[in-house]
């Protein structure tokens, strides 16, 4: 691990005026991802800002009736609300379902959605990499990628994103809260906040330098049943295969997407329109444009299989 220099923040525009006035900073909470990175020195920030002293670790109805989640609201503490367990029940399933029960004790709301890739290329650092080092190359292409994306990739990479949370969030239309050094904030949509890889696959969401996420706010509830389904090579500790979330109302109407399969939480607005006409149709939406490889290419029955039987499932 390299030397860097450390500093506590003491309010968010300060946290993020910290930021722009060191641009090899990053921001830690949990720190259950990037110490890690630190340690291997994929990830060298010259400068650590902590963020667990902000006042953002609270869970909040909203005016519209929806809930407010601060960023550093503990994985454990979001899962076991008896709001979200009640309301928001695909979102608390997919927690459950990540990692261990001691790191969703630390690990957090902002940190799940911005932890990084984990493809076994991205973690050599005697490999190529094209999200470590911009321009070497993918070495995944053409190497081990059974755990790797099918949708959305590119030439340049074909990495998965390994959070549960954010497919849940993805299907549950959530926003992203956040603050900039000048004091301004702004509001995205979880469907807008993860980039595809595309030419500069090290760029992985929308955020500005120094931008810092408060708070992550789920609308309203919708009702109906809600599945979160995770397919991996471990019945524990182990990132996704391929997931599946699914919102189901009792009309056949309702809401599904995948992880597992992209470089983001992955939803088709058609396949969700395409729900009342069975699982065969959503799936065809969802896996429209797929470029497997021949390591990974079993996800593509793997993904109808389990879109079928999620929404085989009885509702209530």
């Amino acid at each position: 691990m390299k030397l860097f220099s450390y500093q506590r923040a003491s309010t968010t525009v300060e946290a993020a005026t910290l930021a722009a006035r060191h641009p090899e900073s990053r921001f830690i909470a949990g720190g259950t991802n990037l110490l890690d990175l630190m340690k291997l020195q994929i990830e060298t920030p010259a400068h650590l800002i902590d963020v667990n002293g902000l006042p953002l670790d609270k869970i909040e109805p909203t005016p519209d009736g929806g809930l407010r989640i601060g960023a550093l609201v503990r994985n454990t503490d979001l899962a076991a609300d008896s709001r979200v367990r009640k309301d928001y029940g695909v979102l608390s399933r997919a927690l459950l379902a990540g990692a261990s029960g001691q790191l969703r004790n630390r690990a957090t709301t902002a940190g799940n959605l911005l932890q990084r890739t984990r493809c076994p290329y991205f973690y050599d650092t005697n490999q190529p990499c094209n999200k470590r080092m911009p321009g070497s190359g993918c070495s995944a292409i053409g190497g081990s990628s059974r755990s790797l994306g099918l949708l959305g990739v590119s030439e340049a990479c074909i990495a998965t994103h390994p959070s549960d949370m954010a497919v849940a969030m993805r299907v549950l239309d959530a926003s992203v809260n956040t603050v900039r050094p000048d004091g301004r904030t702004r509001t995205i949509p979880i469907a807008d906040l993860h980039r595809l890889p595309g030419n500069t696959p090290h760029v992985e969401t929308v955020l500005e330098p120094a931008e810092l996420i408060t708070a992550v706010t789920l609308p309203k509830p919708v009702g109906g049943t809600q599945i979160y389904y995770k397919v991996r090579d471990r019945a524990s500790y182990a990132f996704a295969l391929l997931a599946v979330a699914a919102i189901v109302q009792p009309d056949g109407r309702g809401r599904v997407a995948l992880g597992g399969v992209a470089s983001k939480p992955w939803r088709v607005e058609a396949a969700d329109a395409s729900l009342p006409r069975g699982a065969g149709a959503v799936a065809e939406q969802l896996l429209a444009g797929a470029k497997p490889t021949e390591e990974n290419a079993f996800k593509l029955p793997l993904a109808m299989r389990t879109i079928a039987a999620v929404l085989a499932q009885p509702r209530g």
